[in-house]
C-alpha cells in the first residue's frame, strides 16, 4: 500500500514538533500567526497512546486543523493502533519520528537510532499505512554517529519509501547518540541541506521538506528552490513574529501588528481559563512574541512574573502589552 499524497502546497510552511513546547495552547496560537502552516504534536508514545490519557495527549482545537499527531515507538502493530487512534481523534496526518536523539528515547528503541534499523522503520510504515486512511509521514536526520555517506542516508529512504511513505521531513543534520545532548545535536553537527536538496532531484516522486537552522522568510523561499517544504523549529517558538511573516511572505495578506495577533488569541485563552487552566500554561509560549523590540524584556517580565499568580487572567496580557506600547510613546 502506499500512503495518500499530501499537496505540495500544504507543506510549504509546517511547524516541527518540539517536546514540552508545541502544546495545544501553543499550536492555537501559533494558527493565530500562521493560518496556512501545518502544525505538529509534540511527539506522543504509541504506548502511551494506547494506555494513557488520550484527551491530555491527544486533544486539540478544531481551529488548529490542518494538525498532524507525531508518534513514537518501534513495535508495528502499536504504532498501527497508535495511529488509528490518532486518525479517530481527528488528526490530518501522523508522523513517525525518526529523529529525536535523547538518551531516554534511545532506551525505547525510538528516535533517531532507528536509523539503524530501516528495515524495521519500513515496517513500522507499513503497519501504520494499511491501519489508516490518513497520509502517514516520517521525520528522520541524515544519520546518526558515524554515518558520513550519503548513499546510506539514501538507501534508508529508498527502504522507507518502498513501505509506502511518501512524504519525508529531513532534518538536514546527523545525530550522535553518544557524547552530545539533545540541543548539542541541534547544533554541533554541521548542516547539509545538499543532501535534502539532492534527494528531492534523484527521487522527485517524493515529497521532501526540509528542517534545521532556519530563521527568516528569505532562507524558507531558497529552500523551496530545492525541496517541497520548510519545517520551522525553534525561530517559530523564540521569536514567533517570524512565523508570522514567513507565513505572509509564502501564502500572501497582510503583516499584523503583534498586539493584534495577540488579541486574537484572547478568546481561546480565556475560554481555557474558564476550564480551570492557569494563565502560566498559556503565556509561556508568548513571551517571545516582542523579541527584540522595545518594551520587549517588559512584556516578558509581567508575564513571567504574574502569570503563575492565582487569579491571574487577561488583564495581566493586556497590561504587558501597554508596557510595550509605552516604549513607543514620545517623551512629554
Amino acid at each position: 500500500m502506499t500512503s495518500p499524497a499530501i499537496p505540495h502546497e500544504a507543506l510549504r510552511l509546517s511547524v516541527a514538533p518540539m517536546m514540552d513546547w508545541t502544546d495545544s495552547h501553543c499550536r492555537v496560537f501559533h494558527r493565530q500567526l500562521a493560518p496556512h502552516a501545518r502544525l505538529y504534536t509534540e511527539m506522543v508514545h504509541a504506548q502511551a497512546v494506547i494506555h494513557g490519557d488520550r484527551d491530555r495527549l491527544l486533544g486539540f482545537d478544531t481551529v488548529e486543523h490542518p494538525v498532524a499527531v507525531q508518534l513514537g515507538g518501534s513495535e508495528p502493530q502499536d504504532l498501527a493502533q497508535a495511529a488509528r487512534i490518532a486518525q479517530d481523534w481527528g488528526y490530518d496526518e501522523v508522523n513517525l519520528n525518526v529523529g529525536c536523539p535523547s538518551d531516554r528515547v534511545q532506551a525505547g528503541r525510538f528516535g533517531a537510532c532507528l536509523m539503524k534499523e530501516p528495515a524495521l522503520v519500513a515496517d513500522c510504515v507499513a503497519a501504520m499505512i494499511a491501519a489508516v486512511d490518513v497520509p502517514v509521514t516520517v521525520k528522520c536526520r541524515l544519520g546518526v554517529d558515524e554515518q558520513e555517506d550519503y548513499d546510506l542516508f539514501h538507501a534508508f529512504i529508498d527502504q522507507v519509501s518502498a513501505a509506502g511513505c511518501r512524504v519525508f521531513f529531513v532534518h538536514a543534520r546527523k545525530a550522535w547518540l553518544q557524547g552530545l545532548s539533545p540541543k548539542e545535536n541541534r547544533e554541533i553537527p554541521p548542516l547539509r541541506y545538499d543532501w535534502a536538496y539532492r534527494l528531492k532531484r534523484e527521487r522527485p516522486e517524493l515529497t521532501v521538506a526540509i528542517n534545521g537552522g532556519i530563521t527568516t522568510a528569505e532562507q524558507v523561499r531558497e529552500h523551496l528552490q530545492h525541496t517541497d517544504g520548510a519545517m520551522i523549529g525553534r525561530t517559530a517558538y523564540h521569536e514567533p513574529y517570524e512565523l508570522h511573516r514567513m507565513d505572509v511572505a509564502m501564502f500572501g495578506g497582510e503583516l499584523r501588528a503583534r498586539a493584534d495577533l495577540l488579541r486574537g488569541w484572547r478568546p481561546y485563552v480565556e475560554a481555557q481559563l474558564g476550564r480551570g487552566v492557569a494563565l502560566k500554561h498559556l503565556t509561556r509560549h508568548v513571551l517571545g512574541l516582542f523579541h527584540a523590540q522595545p518594551g520587549g524584556r517588559a512584556f516578558r517580565q509581567i508575564l513571567s512574573e504574574g502569570a503563575h499568580k492565582p487569579g491571574a487572567d487577561w488583564s495581566l496580557v493586556e497590561r504587558a502589552l501597554d508596557a510595550t506600547s509605552r516604549e513607543l510613546r514620545p517623551a512629554a
